[in-house]
């Protein structure tokens, strides 16, 4: 997927969860992205990360340093 693409999504997951209750929205766009991403979705996203990850909000990068490494 490109990267703008990405970014959008994981900023829209963001945006939902801070409209939410509740105070930990990176934990809750952790599981998020756990359960709906597939592992390729997610190692991107760590490596678009890695690279700076221009664009992305605060708590989607602190989500994404929460998953599990991705082994796929």
């Amino acid at each position: 997927m490109s990267p703008e693409k990405m970014v959008h999504m994981a900023n829209q997951i963001v945006a939902f969860f801070n409209s939410q209750p509740g105070t930990d929205a990176a934990e809750r766009v952790a599981e998020h992205l756990s359960d709906f991403w597939e592992p390729r979705m997610r190692a991107q996203l760590l490596a678009y990360i890695d690279e700076g990850g221009a664009g992305l909000d605060p708590v989607a990068i602190a989500a994404a340093r929460r998953l599990k490494p991705v082994t796929a």
